[in-house]
């Protein structure tokens, strides 16, 4: 596997001084976001077809063992924040239990029983998206999850970092990034869990861009849980309806925080019609802008 690979360009790097070594990590770092350059019609791809099953009704589910399981919870825990992603709808299968998130579990990797198992626990079925992460793509937890994930007719992305492994064969999206060799001999939360993040940042945002969680690169559909995002939530519906900031404030009080529906209602629906638009609408604030705008 090219990420277990020993680099001789590497074998005195601890001899070397730190401005150096980091130069070599920093190198490493640049080549490990350009590795994913290709990958991307296959991202694409992806998403199109997880946006269609999320829209009846599925959940994203992370699967992963080690740094790469991890990598995943990072993923999946910032969407309810950043998108009000619904947290029921967020499945994290990690080879050794939530304990494994913080501490490493040993041998929890090579589970395939595990790894089964998580996937007939949680239910999964044809309206889910399965996203399985592994370095090596050859993590025993990882492919016996993805498997039966497609058995039971889900969606599944499988992400590797090695070319012709055997995740990409468990899966119906297959995703390389082929990072090669680490400056740190098979350290892959460097190289490889850079790509990977990488992956999952464009992947998942790009779902909920297709979802309609985003209208004019905005996120229209944060959870204003703080001073900070509720001010941002203000100048967002100022900044679509070119209102004041009183007036959006406003808007937001009577929307109970929704910045889509204080949106319409800035522009002059009452709360029960920008409902009504954005349900007609499947939550889609662009589209409800359209009707709306039609009939005012």
């Amino acid at each position: 596997m090219a990420t277990e690979h020993f680099s001789t360009r590497y074998q005195d790097l601890d001899t070397w001084p730190s401005l150096d070594i980091l130069s070599a990590f920093y190198e490493g770092q640049l080549s490990a976001v350009a590795a994913v350059r290709s990958s991307l019609p296959a991202i694409a791809a992806a998403a199109e077809e997880a946006t269609l099953r999320l829209r009846r009704g599925g959940r994203l589910v992370y699967a992963g063992a080690g740094t790469s399981g991890r990598i995943g919870v990072q993923d999946g825990t910032e969407l309810p924040p950043t998108f009000n992603w619904p947290d029921d709808k967020l499945v994290y299968l990690i080879a050794g239990g939530e304990g494994a998130i913080m501490k490493a579990v040993e041998n929890a990797e090579d589970s395939v029983e595990e790894g089964i198992a998580g996937v007939r626990q949680h239910g999964i079925g044809p309206d889910d998206v399965v996203i399985g992460v592994a370095a090596s793509g050859r993590t025993p937890f990882t492919i016996a999850a993805l498997r039966e994930a497609k058995a039971r007719g889900a969606q599944t992305i499988g992400i590797s970092n090695n070319p012709d492994a055997p995740i990409l064969e468990a899966c119906s999206h297959p995703i390389l990034a082929d990072t090669g060799e680490e400056v740190i001999a098979g350290s892959t939360r460097m190289k490889a869990g850079t790509a990977q993040k990488v992956i999952l940042n464009l992947l998942s945002s790009l779902i909920m861009v297709r979802m309609g969680r985003v209208y004019r690169g905005l996120m229209v559909n944060m959870r204003a849980t703080n001073a900070k995002l509720r001010r941002r939530s203000e100048v967002m519906v100022s900044q679509i309806t070119g209102c004041d900031d009183a007036k959006a404030a406003e808007a937001i009080r009577q929307a109970d925080g929704d910045l889509k529906s204080a949106v319409l209602i800035a522009l002059g629906a009452s709360p029960s019609q920008a409902q009504d638009a954005l349900a007609k609408s499947g939550g889609n604030l662009r589209e409800a802008l359209a009707d709306f705008m039609k009939t005012a």
